[in-house]
């Protein structure tokens, strides 16, 4: 008894505030700017016509990705709450919303982090006096290995079925073991959870003072990799046959512009690399002053993010492009996306280059911080969503870092399979059907209708110029209403319709179970949106309509604006004018 008085008596912590406008803007860009800008962005340019790829990756950006990013940003600094309470107060019949956003962070926390672990892995071995992926003399090597530095061996060696560059055997064979299946999960590679150990520690010590340690942390994790991305640009630039890759990354093909899974890419990419959907750039803004000029930050923070897109693009492919002039190949034959960039392609042609050590250093340590600035806000968004849901326990003191310890824990335990010889089976499930696609398209058309129609895009605006001095241009009043709406569903309805089952190195099916796994996994968000919506609906009183009206309704808690007052003093003048003649 007397302990649990001792610990309702203790006082609750202030919720806190960025120490200053750089910590958000450092937070927010460590945020956004992450792999998908890295290892998605350039192979998408490429892949889908070139320059010709930015007419409607341009296009999203202004009538989707913008307005987005300023709305859930503005939506956190007006209601001072993270993803799942900033509902109660703007539209409480969407707070699935909030809830449906947390699951799918807590799923990308579980596969990002072993992104990381991966990336560590190789970074151990980038400091060995021969990179292991550079030749065919290791243990783990086939008799199909092929040396990519002897130029004999290597003609035409991509055209052999069973020949495998060394590169893609450390990946395979050495870092995963990888098996024949999901259905084989192996025994755990020890040394890849070693480092899944190592990065989740690193990542609990950079949020578990809330904002006050995250806010000190990204002035490196945020500032770092763009001079490791200036480091390999430069680099990158000056090899033989860069010119090559950049023009093959940047040559526009006008054609591709009738194909309809370009516009669908281009829509994906934006939701994706823009950080939209799952409340992350709500709760970011929360913490901002309620003056804090959220509009003029977030048109630079996109500016930022889609310039770093293709700025890497050009790092990338010149250093693809040299790789396929020493090769004597096509691009098309080395170029890759996600892990198959970051661990066969780049790497490989790393170990072509003189002092190779040394830029395998500084392309994982790239890596690894472009990931864990992201890595660790999706945590922290987790965790304030949490706490602002459940203040009298999880904001008294040291309540928070016991509830991010098993917030790991539980993470950690999850994910020990995503580590063993199967793991990254199940990791590709995960990020194909929890994390991205259908799920997070999904997410946005119901946000930006419940903000648009429902709370009010005139009422947004409103509160944006209350909070920035700024009046927020039509354009993004009649995206709220009309425009992103119309785009994010025709995205997810072709999404739908043009769905590709999952597979793995373009030859490995997965069995009937796994893909309705996955497809459990992706609704298990999305059933949560309209399923929250229904319990709120009747556990309310009174008629249907009267119903309807209570939980359309935003809170009465929530800041008046200049507008909201001067109309509230008018009616009161009117109301007093009308007693007095009456009397």
């Amino acid at each position: 008894m007397k302990k649990e008085r001792e610990t309702a008596e203790r006082p609750l912590e202030e919720r806190g505030q960025w120490g200053s406008k750089v910590e958000f803007l450092l937070a927010v860009a460590g945020n956004v700017v992450g792999l998908g800008n890295v290892w998605r962005f350039p192979y998408l340019c490429y892949k889908n016509g070139g320059g010709a790829f930015l007419v409607p990756y341009l296009l999203f950006v202004v009538t989707c990705g913008i307005p987005l990013f300023l709305l859930e940003t503005a939506m956190g600094q007006y209601t001072q709450e993270g993803g799942i309470t900033c509902w109660r107060k703007l539209c409480p019949l969407a707070e699935g919303i909030g809830y449906a956003g947390q699951l799918i962070m807590f799923y990308s926390c579980m596969c990002y982090i072993t992104i990381l672990a991966w990336a560590l892995f190789y970074l151990y071995f980038s400091f060995s006096s021969q990179l292991p992926w550079a030749s065919c003399s290791n243990t783990w090597n086939s008799d199909h290995c092929v040396d990519i530095s002897n130029r004999n061996l290597t003609t035409n060696w991509t055209q052999q079925p069973n020949n495998s560059s060394a590169a893609t055997e450390f990946w395979e064979r050495r870092v995963l073991l990888i098996s024949g299946g999901i259905e084989e999960v192996g025994s755990v590679r020890w040394e890849v959870l070693l480092c899944l150990i190592t990065m989740l520690v690193i990542c609990y010590f950079c949020i578990w003072k809330g904002v006050k340690s995250t806010g000190k942390v990204v002035y490196f994790t945020a500032t770092f990799p763009y001079l490791m991305l200036l480091v390999l640009l430069i680099r990158g630039l000056t090899l033989p046959g860069a010119l090559q890759g950049v023009l093959f990354y940047l040559y526009p093909d006008p054609s591709h512009l009738t194909d309809p899974q370009v516009w669908m890419e281009a829509g994906s990419q934006i939701i994706f690399s823009y950080s939209l959907g799952a409340g992350t750039l709500t709760v970011l803004g929360s913490y901002n002053t309620y003056n804090n000029n959220c509009y003029k930050d977030c048109l630079w923070l996109c500016l930022l993010n889609s310039g770093t897109s293709v700025v890497a693009g050009f790092a990338v492919f010149s250093v693809l492009g040299f790789m396929a002039h020493e090769l004597g190949v096509a691009i098309e034959e080395v170029a890759e996306s996600g892990p198959g960039l970051a661990f066969i392609a780049y790497p490989q042609a790393v170990a072509m280059m003189p002092l190779p050590q040394l830029w395998a250093v500084c392309f994982f340590i790239m890596i690894i911080l472009l990931g864990l600035d992201t890595q660790f806000v999706m945590m922290e968004v987790v965790m304030t969503s949490m706490t602002d849901r459940f203040p009298m326990v999880l904001r008294r003191a040291g309540h928070r870092e016991i509830f991010l310890l098993l917030f790991c824990l539980t993470c950690f335990i999850l994910q020990l399979v995503m580590v063993t010889e199967g793991g990254v089976y199940v990791f590709q499930l995960f990020d194909y059907y929890a994390c991205n696609g259908a799920c997070m398209l999904f997410m946005c058309v119901l946000k930006v209708l419940a903000m648009g129609w429902l709370f009010g895009a005139e009422r947004m605006v409103d509160a944006i110029e209350d909070m920035t001095g700024d009046r927020p241009c039509l354009i993004f009043k009649l995206c709220w209403l009309y425009f992103t709406p119309l785009v994010t569903l025709g995205s997810f309805i072709f999404s739908v319709v043009d769905y590709k089952p999952l597979t793995f190195n373009r030859w490995y099916v997965y069995p009937d179970w796994a893909y309705m796994l996955g497809w459990l996994l992706a609704l298990s968000s999305i059933v949560l949106i309209p399923g929250w919506s229904l319990v709120k609906l009747s556990l309310s009183t009174g008629t249907l309509r009267q119903r309807l009206s209570h939980l359309c309704h935003p809170d009465d808690d929530l800041p008046l604006t200049r507008k909201q007052m001067a109309e509230r003093e008018n009616v009161i003048s009117a109301t007093e004018m009308e007693e007095l003649v009456t009397a």
